[in-house]
């Protein structure tokens, strides 16, 4: 059953348009990246180091170029079972995912719960004009859901 919702009436005395904090303030912004010509080895011990399931992949100049994830970093495995591929010779640049789905600053906390259901993704670039400037996960949208809890919800 498909569910549409009514829109809320024009009248401006009983509608009440609420406004959801902006992702910029529920992102990452001191983030580990990773850089193209990086060794792949190097990458995964930095991303069991530091707990993280994945990072943005910078250029020289800070543009993004591509996300390094756990799902990449088991390819390495995999190509060096099957295709008897040389240790030590890959960089992330091998194996990461180019095409990343990013969001730009001006999103809104709901926006970004909204994409993350509508998709596989655990965290998203927050991107403007191809700078990094941070990072969402869906565990910092939760917390934007508990913010919004504590402030809005009656228990």
């Amino acid at each position: 059953m498909n569910f549409t919702p009514r829109k809320a009436d024009d009248d401006s005395k009983t509608s009440k348009v609420i406004k959801y904090d902006p992702v910029t303030k529920y992102m990452a912004k001191d983030l580990i990246t990773f850089r193209p010509e990086q060794d792949i080895y190097e990458a995964i011990d930095l991303m069991l180091k530091h707990k993280i399931s994945g990072a943005p992949v910078l250029d020289k100049s800070g543009q993004l170029v591509g996300l390094l994830s756990e799902k990449d970093c088991l390819r390495v495995m995999i190509s060096n079972a099957y295709h008897n591929d040389p240790i030590g010779v890959r960089t992330v640049a091998d194996y990461m995912t180019i095409n990343v789905a990013s969001i730009t600053p001006d999103k809104d906390v709901l926006d970004v719960a909204n994409l993350f259901l509508s998709s596989n993704y655990r965290r998203f670039p927050v991107v403007e004009n191809g700078k990094l400037l941070g990072q969402v996960s869906r565990r910092d949208i939760l917390k934007a859901a508990k913010d919004m809890k504590s402030a809005n919800w009656k228990s």
